[in-house]
């Protein structure tokens, strides 16, 4: 993917209010959702405080999970080209790999870094940086 690509996916990028998101009063867990241009190209955040508890990035049918209390990253593939998923655009199954997809996570990581300007994205920049599961 070019480098035009990428900043056209970044910009696309729109966070969708909070009034559409589910919310547990009791629990002090904030989700974050971004939804880009591209059909099923999402981010979500759990964040407590300033901190994420789980991340998640799909795009064009691949995703990255990362979850604090679980070592590194998952990459996989999501289901929403099934008949049953696609009448449900927010949620995704997803199919993990048995190794990590290191070319999807640079790529997220290209996508990220066109939105520094937001804390969450910088904290996930940083958590693909330091849980890359591939060298080079």
């Amino acid at each position: 993917m070019n480098t035009d690509e990428i900043q056209t996916l970044g910009a696309s990028l729109r966070r969708i209010s909070q009034k559409l998101l589910k919310k547990d009063s009791a629990s002090q867990i904030f989700r974050v959702w971004y939804q880009g241009g591209e059909p099923y190209f999402d981010i979500f955040f759990d964040l407590h405080g300033e901190d994420i508890l789980w991340f998640q990035f799909t795009l064009r049918g691949q995703s990255i999970t990362w979850e604090k209390n679980k070592p590194g990253l998952e990459t996989g593939f999501t289901h929403e080209n099934q008949i049953e998923a696609a009448k449900y655009p927010a949620s995704k199954l997803i199919e993990t790999e048995n190794r990590a997809d290191c070319q999807f996570i640079q790529l997220a990581c290209a996508i990220l870094q066109t939105r520094t300007d937001e804390a969450p994205f910088v904290k996930a920049i940083a958590l693909l940086e330091n849980e890359i599961p591939c060298t080079g």
